[in-house]
């Protein structure tokens, strides 16, 4: 796979901008096209999430994405007269992309797309729970891109992803770069693959609703956010912060949620949390179902879970990220104890992820965001789709860099210049610059690309006995470990 991806990414770096926006068009056109029908199956295959919101992903991660980046040309040779400097677009080569089973088939899209724009080939290995779905979603795909122009094998996916077969991949040298999308041990492996890696860490936002707010919409939004595909991603609310002042007028505001009593918020937390770690079982599913499972009564069409605590601290299990729709109520007597509250929130885990607040107030909005350690803070919007550029103007991504604070390469929301460099043609300061109007070292391919060579004795030849692994290959079992640890805490489930 990775050589005959190999094999494609040569072929398409020296396509044309126009063959490139047609091979795109056509992808994100099929996406899109099938975002209903990837929705419903992944929510077959997973038991996670909300078919109706997932269609909404798909669509955002492919005709939207494409409008999104439409002015952009990741392409084409850029000229700075003034500076006197060329700068030559270069593909990254073959990237290696792991998927969530959270959102699989939008963060499928998502990733094939961005690999397409910059001229990548791309070999997408999904999660083991998502693996229908997503194989089915990259074919449909990689056949479109195909009808488009696009050589053989630029789209590939693993159909049986194995712990072995993933690490192997990951540290082999045919592979330029890893984008990885999942739970903190597969990032980390990621990144110790010995290949260049972009990766990200995990959520735990806390939104903060001051003195100021405008109550009405900011009950809305809150709710609506958290609530979006049973909180599945990972930019959805996990505590939410009130000033005192306002909040017996916020949570009656909060239509669709349920303030629990505190002995139905031990039974919620007791059931989501046993023995103080997250049962997996909880990941996605609806509001109603989590509080029967508890042993709660609610009423019906309770779409979210609000769960009162005391403090933002470790010991509180409901201070950490819940990819299901219970939110943590932590009321405060002041702006600076509302900020101070997030921060807490986010030393448990989340650093560098998101923060959201509510405020009309420039100063608090501005000291919130400077305080709190993340790189995005959505303001007056629910986080779930703004932290993710849905609904503001970031980079509409289903990959959020958490950058340094929060131990990622990656410090923006993923996004097509991540998977591109530049060659820079830097001129002497004082020597005449050349004439470069109108010149393109691409050209359209003459005809339809060849596919990939086949060696004729490829569907023949005997399979060779696995070698033993190497002992004392301390970096293979570190991978595998984590790998394993990752996947186990879902298939469990």
């Amino acid at each position: 796979m990775l050589e005959r991806a190999r094999w494609a990414a040569r072929a398409f770096a020296r396509y044309d901008k126009a063959s490139v926006d047609r091979i795109v068009a056509a992808v994100a056109g099929a996406g899109a096209a099938n975002a209903t029908r990837y929705a419903e199956w992944a929510v077959r295959e997973t038991g996670f999430g909300v078919a109706e919101h997932k269609a909404l992903k798909n669509v955002a991660c492919s005709t939207g994405l494409v409008e999104e980046y439409a002015g952009h040309d990741y392409v084409s040779p850029r000229t700075d007269a003034a500076q006197k400097i060329v700068s030559i677009p270069r593909p990254a080569g073959v990237v290696f992309a792991l998927t969530p089973s959270t959102n699989p088939v939008a963060t499928v899209y998502f990733k094939i797309l961005l690999a397409l724009m910059t001229r990548n080939a791309i070999v997408i290995s999904p999660h083991p729970m998502a693996k229908e779905c997503c194989a089915d979603a990259a074919r449909t795909l990689a056949a479109a891109a195909a009808e488009a122009g696009a050589p053989d094998g630029v789209i590939q996916v693993v159909e049986e992803p194995a712990l072995p077969l993933i690490e192997s991949m990951m540290a082999d040298p045919r592979v330029d770069v890893i984008v990885a999308t999942g739970g903190t041990p597969v990032v980390r492996a990621a990144y110790r693959s010995g290949n260049p890696a972009l990766g990200v860490g995990p959520g735990n936002v806390p939104v903060f609703v001051d003195r100021t707010a405008d109550l009405e919409p900011a009950a809305r939004l809150i709710v609506d956010s958290k609530a979006f595909d049973n909180s599945i991603l990972c930019t959805n609310e996990s505590v939410l912060i009130v000033e005192d002042a306002v909040a017996d007028r916020l949570v009656p505001l909060m239509r669709g949620a349920h303030l629990l009593s505190p002995a139905d918020r031990d039974r919620v937390r007791e059931a989501v949390f046993p023995g103080g770690r997250f049962d997996t079982r909880f990941v996605g599913k609806d509001a109603t179902w989590i509080a029967q499972q508890a042993g709660a009564r609610v009423p019906s069409g309770t779409r979210v879970l609000l769960a009162p605590i005391d403090r933002p601290m470790p010991e509180e299990p409901l201070a950490h990220e819940k990819l299901c729709p219970v939110l943590a109520l932590l009321r405060v007597p002041s702006t600076r104890a509302g900020i101070d509250a997030a921060r807490a929130v986010l030393r448990i885990s989340g650093a560098g992820h998101s923060a959201a607040i509510h405020s009309t107030d420039s100063r608090t909005i501005m000291e919130y965001g400077a305080a709190v350690p993340v790189l995005r803070v959505s303001v007056n919007s629910g986080n779930s789709l703004g932290g993710s550029g849905v609904h503001t103007n970031l980079p509409i991504s289903m990959t959020i860099g958490t950058g340094y604070v929060g131990g990622s390469s990656a410090g923006e929301n993923l996004q097509p210049g991540n998977l591109v460099n530049w060659t820079k043609l830097a001129y002497h300061v004082d020597a005449p610059f050349g004439d470069f109007a109108g010149l393109d070292p691409w050209s359209p391919p003459d005809g339809p690309v060849p596919r990939y060579p086949e060696p004729s004795n490829a569907r023949t030849a005997p399979a060779s006995p696995a070698a033993p692994a190497p002992q004392g290959d301390v970096l293979r079992e570190e991978i595998r470990r984590l790998i394993l640890e990752e996947l186990a805490s879902l298939v469990r489930s």
